[in-house]
């Protein structure tokens, strides 16, 4: 069995590793690299691994739309500038497969909303969400503030003004929604 019989760009143990490092399977981790070399075809083909700025990543349809983009990228991306390397793109990806199990979902999610990154949600963060996810219709600060407000009763058990991971998991156990919207079809 050669190295590259049919493994693309992969060593058989390559291939293996990531298998185990993700919640793909190795027909799936080829699916993934194509897509990943389809953004910079040159650059992938000097380097397998090679690092894509976030502009290419974000030409992702499914990155496109989503008001999180740069956010996702900057969690993702191994140097935290949202340039992505194909290990950091497949991690991204596994994450929000179908596969990847809940409780993983939650962890990336927490991080993708504390845009601060001090391990709290805190007022600022859940400001910058809103106005996020409000996209072109911007909300009235005070609507913004009642908002904030109501998550904060339900939410922030020990009434600190913000929210640990914790509570965070506490509030997304609530949401049976949360792990399809959480998510990218490839």
């Amino acid at each position: 069995m050669g190295l590259f019989q049919s493994t693309g760009p992969f060593t058989w143990d390559e291939l293996k590793d990531y298998q185990e490092l993700t919640y793909f399977t190795q027909k799936e981790i080829l699916h993934v690299h194509k897509r990943f070399s389809q953004l910079d075809p040159e650059a992938v083909r000097r380097d397998k691994n090679a690092k894509l700025p976030m502009r290419l990543i974000l030409t992702l349809p499914e990155l496109h739309v989503n008001p999180f983009r740069d956010r996702i990228c900057k969690v993702f991306s191994s140097s935290g500038d949202g340039a992505l390397t194909f290990e950091d793109f497949l991690d991204m990806m596994s994450v929000f497969s179908e596969a990847a199990p809940k409780s993983v979902k939650v962890e990336y999610a927490f991080r993708i909303y504390d845009f601060n990154e001090d391990d709290y949600i805190c007022e600022n963060d859940l400001k910058k969400m809103i106005t996020k996810l409000c996209g072109e219709q911007r909300l009235p600060e005070d609507s913004i503030q009642n908002v904030i407000d109501k998550i904060f009763i339900e939410a922030d058990l020990d009434e600190d003004n913000q929210l640990s991971f914790a509570e965070f998991e506490h509030v997304i156990s609530k949401a049976p929604d949360f792990v399809d919207a959480f998510r990218i079809r490839m």
